[in-house]
């Protein structure tokens, strides 16, 4: 007769709370131990692989993502803008992107690029490590009459192409860096890892 007087359908009541709270508990201290597993802000600036989702980019739109606390710019090439790159090849100082620091392997064609219409550059000048400014438009421009698209550097004025290769007579020595990169799908680059077979 020790059970007399017993409310078990509060005791169940108390136990189920119990084992809720205490699930609530075990998930809230697993949660800093799984974001533990995910690069810092740090470890990205360091040089962690950072994703870029493309799959809102229009021909002629530009995203700046940063990475080794570098700008890089991921930008969509009209049809217009690809054809007009082999025209430009006999103004350029490096039209081949031979030189491997600027130029990858898997890069190592006309566009500098795994997939001709996306470009993936590091948006540095480099002469002194000023940012070019985005000029995509294919119209007369004051530093050029016959301007086809590229990069501007007010600072003292070198200019690129849309693939981000150097033109001759400009103080900036090379092309622009192209960074290690791969398609994680077809919406997706990730910067910082080059493709498998490269």
């Amino acid at each position: 007769m020790a059970n007399e007087g017993v409310n078990t359908g509060r005791r169940r009541f108390l136990t189920g709370t119990t084992a809720v709270v205490g699930a609530i508990g075990v998930g809230a201290a697993a949660v800093p131990f799984v974001l533990s597993f995910q690069p810092s802000a740090r470890a990205q600036t360091a040089g962690a692989p950072v994703e870029v989702d493309i799959s809102k980019l229009e021909p002629g739109q530009r995203i700046i993502q940063p990475w080794r606390g570098k700008p890089v710019w991921v930008f969509r090439r009209t049809p217009e803008q690809l054809s007009a790159l082999p025209t430009l090849d006999p103004q350029l100082r490096d039209p081949k992107s031979e030189n491997p620091e600027q130029t990858p392997e898997f890069a190592r064609n006309e566009a500098r690029a795994i997939k001709p219409d996306i470009a993936v550059i590091v948006g540095i000048c480099t002469h002194l490590g000023c940012s070019p400014l985005f000029r995509p438009e294919m119209l007369p421009q004051p530093f050029d009459a016959e301007w086809k698209g590229g990069f501007y550097c007010p600072c003292h004025q070198s200019r690129f192409d849309l693939a981000g290769r150097v033109f001759e007579g400009v103080p900036a020595p090379t092309n622009l860096e192209i960074p290690p990169y791969h398609f994680a799908d077809d919406n997706r680059i990730v910067i910082g890892i080059a493709p498998e077979d490269a």
